[in-house]
């Protein structure tokens, strides 16, 4: 022993701690439900396959085809419930499906941007809701999204909060304590209550922002999604144009009536019919959408939750932090009328996600000014008065609707001098021309920019203009833009790059110098050292 006698023996360092074991994260089951659900879609999927089975089989009296087609899909939906499993870890969550060719996907939980629960009609009679988790990714093909088809309700908004606010691992449904996690809800609230391992729950409802008014259907006829319905259906018509005109014209004195009305007159009806078909299809589209829409924020301020539909309702969740600015659509026909919609910029969402980031619907302009000013949490940026891009961008305008709208009028003048047309043809044609100029004026008028302490603005466009407000520090860099015309001019167009939304919005004919002063002012410091 080393040391004087009696000398108090020397204190040993105490011994670290052992690190405590942390227990695997189990992996779980979709709900069982699905199986009502997976074998019926899959049988919708196979069924021009079945109805060949069928024929088949009505000509062997004793052919077992019929079984074998009806089972085939419901053991490939059976299949996928035993083979599909996931779990959330501290750090990430993992889907795991497949037999033979086993697939595991894996996110980040600091890579969720949003949380979308969409729950068709059978969804809906069993109480199930399907969980598309949005992680900006690019994938195209369906078995390389993240998607949970499908979760029982509760347990999918509980999934929700503990996704988007990392709350730790969701408990399921049944779990011992998990139901002294939740709080309850009232009809129509679904704030995902943030439900995990040494966490708090979420306390308190939904504060709801926004809800759809009836009278709102009036904007629908003013948007082109009822025009696309009317003219896909128009055009499926068409290939039975041949049939429907020998079943209309049996009787040869009504073909005879038809072909003494002056063409004109038939053209005309045929447009009214088609705008009218359009805004038929418009108004059933709004309603069917966005039935009982609502805009509302979490009970603690972290998320905005959006809901709607009537047949097929859709809950989209959106964390407040990564909302990175505005999108004010200001189509022309909703300008006219006073209307708009307004849309989220929202960092990590990619371009085939954008429909998720929807706050307001067409509804009347100031009710999209109240909701983005209670979203951003500023007035300002929405009303600022922007400042124009010169006598140089206005000619742009002009030459380029003119020149536009000339060519119709040149080769019909082309062809009265050289075939038998009447001349009489010339003043349609210059109809393009009259609507070119009013337009062009238009869109010199929108176009503009301004810039104030947190946002920079930028708005363009007429038919289908657009006023964004991006957020200044989630600006990543800059793209001056030039054209051979616009070089002529002394033009460029500036693009500010962000992670959010479309990832460029852009300042179109801007004056060269005007453009690099507004990006220094914007980002001060991103372009300084090419400025010397």
């Amino acid at each position: 022993m080393s040391g004087s006698e009696g000398a108090p023996a020397t204190a040993m360092p105490p011994t670290p701690p052992t690190p405590s074991y942390v227990e695997p994260v189990p992996w779980r089951r979709l709900d069982a439900r699905m199986l009502l659900v997976h074998p019926v879609r899959e049988l919708a999927r196979f069924l021009p396959a079945l109805v060949g089975v069928f024929v088949l089989g009505t000509a062997n009296d004793h052919s077992s085809w019929e079984v074998i087609g009806v089972a085939l899909p419901i053991a490939l939906g059976v299949l996928r419930f035993l083979t599909t499993t996931y779990r959330i870890t501290p750090l990430q969550v993992e889907l795991r499906r497949g037999l033979l060719g086993r697939s595991v996907l894996t996110a980040r939980l600091d890579r969720v941007r949003a949380v979308e629960l969409t729950a068709s009609p059978i969804h809906r009679v069993l109480g199930l809701a399907k969980v598309e988790i949005g992680t900006g990714s690019t994938a195209r093909q369906d078995d390389e999204k993240f998607v949970l088809d499908a979760l029982a309700r509760e347990p999918a908004r509980e999934l929700r909060a503990a996704l988007l606010h990392r709350t730790g691992r969701a408990a399921p449904a049944g779990e011992a304590g998990a139901a002294d996690d939740v709080d309850a809800e009232g009809p129509g609230d679904g704030a995902g209550t943030g439900v995990g391992v040494g966490t708090s729950p979420a306390v308190g409802e939904d504060v709801v922002l926004l809800a759809v008014d009836p009278r709102w259907v009036r904007y629908a006829p003013l948007t082109s999604s009822g025009n696309v319905i009317a003219a896909g259906l128009l055009a499926t018509l068409g290939q039975f144009s041949d049939r429907i005109g020998r079943l209309l014209f049996q009787d040869t004195s009504v073909a005879s009536q038809v072909r003494q009305v002056p063409v004109a007159v038939l053209v005309v009806l045929a447009v009214a019919s088609f705008l009218v078909l359009g805004a038929i299809f418009a108004v059933g589209g709004y309603l069917v959408t966005n039935w009982r829409f609502t805009l509302s924020l979490d009970a603690q301020g972290r998320s905005f939750h959006v809901r709607r539909g009537l047949l097929t309702s859709t809950e989209t969740s959106l964390e407040r932090r990564r909302v990175r600015g505005l999108e004010v659509s200001e189509h022309l026909a909703l300008r006219v009328v006073g209307g708009a919609r307004l849309s989220a910029i929202v960092t990590g969402i990619s371009a085939k996600e954008a429909g998720r980031t929807q706050l307001v619907p067409p509804a009347p302009r100031e009710v999209v000014d109240r909701t983005g000013a209670v979203v951003i949490g500023r007035t300002e940026p929405l009303h600022l008065p922007l400042t124009g891009h010169g006598s140089a961008a206005r000619r742009r305008r002009y030459t380029r609707a003119v020149l536009g709208a000339s060519v119709l009028p040149l080769l019909v003048a082309l062809l009265c001098l050289t075939t038998p047309l009447p001349r009489w043809t010339l003043l349609p044609a210059l109809l393009p021309v009259l609507v070119a100029l009013p337009l062009a004026a238009d869109r010199y008028r929108r176009l503009g920019h301004a810039l104030d302490e947190q946002y920079l603005v930028v708005r363009s466009g007429s038919l289908r203009g657009r006023r964004d407000l991006l957020q200044r520090d989630g600006i990543i860099g800059w793209n001056v833009r030039q054209s051979f015309f616009q070089r002529r001019a002394g033009l460029a167009t500036l693009v500010a790059t962000t992670a959010a939304g479309k990832q460029a919005y852009a300042a179109y004919d801007v004056p060269v110098a005007e453009a690099v002063a507004l990006a220094d002012a914007a980002v001060p410091g991103l372009v300084s050292p090419f400025l010397v």
